[in-house]
């Protein structure tokens, strides 16, 4: 008998042909997570199994963030032996009260019961031993699984893990990650759907500052949790902003400032390797977010961009952030560049044509290439 945490993966299932391709990187993956507590992972007859890990709790939390899986058990792993599986289920199940119900799975065919006979029969022997337990086949408090494969998984609690694609099934997208609450949230949807991602931040020393720095780096740190780590491209742009403000049109500076943090951003994005960009805008939450906005923002750029939350309200993107555990960092009280030069009274309906002449003393290129050939790059995990 030993313990073991019992993996189910999800939407892997709905796959065909390629589905073997799709479980390999799936457990990699899963190997990744678990590599600093020195977890051995192996897959089996449409399980992924964890062993040897002494901290199952950290176990579980490192898993159930991996893209890909449906749901995570701690079970005891014991031999195929009635007598055995028997006891394992009374001793899982002492101490508890409630109604309970035993669901039997038999993959190995050769065992002598079947699923539902052998689900009566350890139901029964542990209904003997706890007369605090009582059996409800319909909507039963406790879920006592006991599943007959290479060996015998026994478990109760399942617990919820991300769904999605395995990371990395999905191509690679460059974020534009801010300190506020969407990108993150942006970024973990592509995420979610097997994309693999880098962050770009853009910092504009003096008006931005270390603690700007460190808290989008702590971000980072958070969405690479389920990434098994993350590039950070951090571009200088105070430059780019001080241009834009001494000679563009104001109303215009915000939405200008976007189109250069699009073209900054297209530039590191090919450095990437990557095949889109993602931001975290959602139509009309601000001037630079409406369609006419977001149509000037899109034409500087020569590759897709995924806006996965462009027609969610704050409340939505604020119990996503809740719940990936990114809202507390992104409210931390530390202004990023987008805050600089705000101007009093931005147009909310751009003209694409009026674009080119808005930034006509501005040498684009040059500006562009200094920034990129600036950006610095750091790896968090």
């Amino acid at each position: 008998m030993r313990k073991v945490l019992l993996v189910r993966y999800g939407e892997v299932f709905l796959k065909g042909a390629n589905r073997p391709h799709f479980l390999k990187i799936l457990t990699d993956n899963v190997k990744k997570a678990v590599k600093p507590i020195g977890g051995h992972v192996w897959l089996s007859d449409s399980r992924v199994y964890v062993s040897n890990v002494e901290d199952m709790d950290e176990c579980v939390r490192r898993v159930r963030k991996v893209f890909g899986l449906y749901s995570v058990s701690p079970a005891i792993e014991c031999e195929k032996d009635l007598d055995e599986i028997g006891r394992q289920c009374i001793e899982m199940m002492r101490g508890r009260s409630g109604s309970f119900k035993v669901f039997g799975k038999r993959s190995d065919k050769k065992f002598p019961m079947n699923s539902l006979e052998l689900a009566a029969e350890i139901g029964g022997r542990v209904l003997e031993s706890n007369p605090n337990l009582s059996v409800d086949i319909h909507n039963p408090e406790i879920k006592l699984r006991v599943e007959i494969r290479d060996m015998c998984y026994i478990c109760v609690d399942e617990i919820m893990a991300s769904g999605g694609l395995p990371m990395g099934t999905g191509g690679r997208a460059a974020l534009l990650l801010s300190g506020g609450i969407d990108s993150p949230v942006a970024g973990y949807s592509m995420m979610k759907r097997g994309v693999r991602i880098c962050a770009i931040h853009f910092q504009s020393p003096p008006y931005t500052g270390e603690l700007a720095k460190d808290k989008v780096m702590r971000l980072a740190r958070e969405l690479g949790e389920y990434a098994g780590g993350m590039r950070v491209y951090l571009v200088p742009f105070t430059k780019c902003q001080l241009e834009i403000h001494e000679k563009c049109p104001e109303g215009l500076g915000t939405l200008i400032t976007r189109r250069f943090m699009m073209r900054i951003a297209n530039e590191l994005a090919r450095q990437y390797g990557a095949q889109a960009l993602i931001t975290g805008e959602s139509l009309g939450q601000v001037a630079s977010q409406t369609m006419d906005a977001l149509v000037c923002t899109d034409a500087v750029v020569d590759m897709p961009v995924f806006r996965p939350l462009i027609g969610m309200d704050k409340t939505e993107i604020m119990d996503i952030a809740k719940r990936i555990e990114t809202y507390e960092t992104s409210i931390l009280p530390y202004e990023d560049c987008c805050t600089v030069f705000t101007p009093r009274h931005p147009v909310t309906k751009p003209k694409l044509d009026t674009m080119p002449k808005a930034e006509s003393k501005l040498d684009i290129e040059a500006l562009v290439k200094e920034a990129v050939e600036n950006t610095e790059m750091e790896i968090v995990y």
